[in-house]
C-alpha cells in the first residue's frame, strides 16, 4: 500500500538520521519511501522544524494524524506532429530552451539563434571579464548560452501555479540537476550545475534535428510575398525562411528592443521595472537570525522581504543567494551591473539579496516606450563613471543610514570581483532609490536580526532585474508583428528561470497546435 504522509516533523539536528526517524514515527519496518515535498518552519527560532511530505510504499498498515491513501498525478504532455517548415527561436535563455525543446520532441526541428556563445565557452568569456575586465559585449554573463540564469543562484521558486511546473522541474532534474529540486520548497540549481544541465538540453534537441547557431545576432524580420524571413548575422548575413519567429531575447538585448520598435513597428508598453543594490552580510550571522541555535544542522539561509515606505512605493528583497557571490554583470562596455549567483552547495563565506526599489512608467516617462530602458542605461553609465574601471560604487550600511562614506570594508569582505568605490550613492541612483533604500534596510531589520549591520555591504548598481518594455502580444501569444511570438523576461512576461520557461513552453505549445 502507498500513503502519503503529510506534516511530518523532523527535528533539523535529526535530518541525517531520516529513515529511523520515519520507522520509529510510524511503527514500521519493512517500508520504502519518497520525499514528496520539504520545507523549514523557523517561526519559533527555539523550536525549528523540518517539515516533509512523504510517500510511504508498505505491507504495513499505517496510523497517523495527517496521512491519505497516495494517488499517483502524472503530469501529460502531448506532443503534436509539427507540419510546418522549421520555426527560429531567438535566444537560448530558460524561455528559448523549453519552446526549443518541446518543439524538437514535435518533429519542428527548431533552428536556434544565439548571440552569445556556448556554455562551455561562455564561461571563458565571464570569467576572462571577472578576472581580468576584458568584456566580451555578445558573450558575458548575460548573453549565451543558458541565459542570465545561467550565472545566477539558479532559484526555481514561483508564484505561479501551473501543472507545467512540475513538468520544468523534471526536465532540469533528467538533464542534470540534484533530485531535491523535485521536492525542495525552495528549490535551486546552483551555477555549477546549470552549465551541465543547459548542455545536455541542447544535446537533446540538437539529436532530435535542431539547428543552432552560436554567436549569431537576429538584426531582422521581413516579409516577402507574404512568407516571413529571420535574418540573421555572424560574419555572413543569412535570411532564413520560417513561419515562426519566436523571440526569447532576454532583458539585456536592448539593441534588438529598438530595433524592433524603432524599424518593425512592434507594439510595445512602458513596464514598471526596480533598481537598487545588492546588499552582503556574513551567511553565518544570516543563519543565525532565521534558524538560531539550529543553524549548524540546515542549508545556508534564505529570505524573502518586502515594505511599501511612506510615499507607497514598494521595496524588496529579490534573487537572493545563500552562500553566493555578488557578480559584475554588465554586457557594455563602461558600464556597472551587478547580479547575485551561488553554486549548489552555496558555500561561499557571504550571502547577498538584491535590495531593490520600484521605479514607477512616471518615474522616467518622456512620452517614448523606450524611455525606460535610456533610464537603465543613465543610472549604469553614471555608476561606471563614478571609478571608471569597474570598481563597483557602495557603501557600508552604518555609514550609509548616516549619510556618510565609508573609508574601506571591515569585518565583511565583498565577494565583488573588481572591487569597490565607497562613494555617495545618491551619485549614482534616483534620489528616491536611495531614500527607498534606507526605509529598507530599517523596516528590514526588525524583521531580521542584523539586517542592518554596521558593517553590510551596499554594492551597486542591480538595474536589470526585469524589463522595462513589454512587448504585446494577442490571445495567440503573437505580437502585432505577424508571424513573431515574444516571450520570457525580454519581452516582459517572466521574471525569473521557472516563469520564463513556462512562459515559452507555453508559446511553443500554442503554436503546435
Amino acid at each position: 500500500m502507498k500513503y502519503q504522509i503529510n506534516n511530518f516533523k523532523v527535528n533539523p539536528k535529526d535530518l541525517n538520521n531520516l529513515e529511523n526517524i520515519i520507522k520509529a514515527k510510524l511503527k514500521i519496518n519493512n517500508f520504502k519511501y519518497k520525499i514528496l515535498s520539504k520545507s523549514i518552519d523557523a517561526r519559533d527560532k527555539n523550536n525549528v522544524f523540518v517539515i516533509f511530505k512523504l510517500l510511504i510504499d508498505t505491507p504495513s498498515y499505517i496510523k497517523y494524524k495527517d496521512m491519505s491513501i497516495y494517488e499517483e498525478k502524472e503530469i501529460k504532455i502531448d506532443y503534436p506532429k509539427w507540419n510546418d517548415i522549421s520555426p527560429v527561436i531567438v535566444g537560448f535563455g530558460p524561455a528559448g530552451m523549453f519552446a526549443a525543446l518541446y518543439l524538437a520532441r514535435c518533429g519542428a526541428k527548431p533552428i536556434i539563434i544565439e548571440r552569445g556563445k556556448k556554455i562551455e565557452d561562455r564561461k571563458k568569456d565571464v570569467l576572462l571579464f571577472l578576472n581580468e575586465k576584458k568584456l566580451n559585449e555578445n558573450s558575458n554573463v548575460q548573453y549565451g548560452e543558458g541565459g542570465a540564469g545561467a550565472f545566477s543562484d539558479g532559484k526555481l521558486t514561483t508564484n505561479l501555479r501551473n501543472p507545467l511546473i512540475n513538468f520544468i522541474l523534471e526536465e532540469f532534474y533528467k538533464h542534470g540537476a540534484k533530485e531535491d529540486i523535485l521536492y525542495d520548497a525552495k528549490p535551486h540549481i546552483g551555477t555549477d550545475y546549470l552549465e551541465i544541465i543547459v548542455r545536455n538540453i541542447r544535446l537533446e534537441i540538437e539529436k532530435l534535428g535542431g539547428k543552432f547557431y552560436f554567436s549569431t545576432r537576429f538584426i531582422d524580420a521581413k516579409r516577402i510575398d507574404n512568407q516571413l524571413f529571420a535574418v540573421i548575422e555572424n560574419d555572413n548575413k543569412i535570411e532564413i525562411k520560417t513561419n515562426h519567429i519566436l523571440l526569447g531575447i532576454g532583458h539585456s538585448a536592448k539593441d534588438t528592443i529598438r530595433h524592433l520598435y524603432n524599424n518593425m513597428n512592434v507594439n510595445m508598453e512602458q513596464k514598471a521595472f526596480s533598481m537598487g543594490v545588492r546588499i552582503e552580510h556574513l551567511k553565518d550571522k544570516i543563519n543565525e537570525a532565521q534558524y538560531g541555535k539550529y543553524k549548524d544542522y540546515l542549508p545556508a539561509a534564505y529570505y524573502n522581504l518586502s515594505a511599501h515606505d511612506e510615499n507607497n512605493r514598494g521595496v524588496y528583497t529579490f534573487c537572493m543567494c545563500p552562500g553566493g557571490y555578488v557578480l559584475a554583470s554588465t554586457s557594455d562596455k563602461d558600464t556597472i551591473v551587478v547580479n547575485g549567483m551561488s553554486n549548489n552547495d552555496r558555500g561561499n563565506i557571504n550571502s547577498n539579496s538584491a535590495l531593490l526599489v520600484d521605479v514607477r512608467t512616471s518615474d522616467y516617462d518622456k512620452g517614448n516606450v523606450l524611455d525606460g530602458i535610456d533610464y537603465q542605461e543613465k543610472y549604469e553609465k553614471l555608476a561606471f563613471n563614478a571609478s571608471k574601471d569597474y570598481r563597483a560604487p557602495s557603501n557600508l550600511v552604518k555609514e550609509f543610514l548616516n549619510n556618510e562614506i565609508a573609508i574601506k570594508e571591515r569585518s565583511i569582505k565583498s565577494s565583488y570581483p573588481h572591487g569597490l568605490n565607497m562613494c555617495d550613492l545618491y551619485t549614482v541612483l534616483p534620489d528616491y532609490v536611495v531614500e527607498g533604500l534606507k526605509f529598507g534596510i530599517r523596516s528590514f531589520a526588525k524583521k531580521i536580526q542584523g539586517f542592518d549591520d554596521p558593517d553590510a555591504i551596499l554594492v551597486g548598481i542591480e538595474s536589470r532585474s526585469s524589463s522595462p518594455v513589454r512587448i504585446l502580444r494577442d490571445e495567440n501569444m503573437e505580437s502585432s508583428f505577424k508571424g513573431i511570438y515574444p516571450m520570457g523576461e525580454g519581452a516582459g512576461y517572466a521574471g525569473g528561470i521557472t516563469s520564463a520557461a513556462l512562459d515559452g513552453l507555453k508559446v511553443a505549445m500554442k503554436i503546435s497546435k
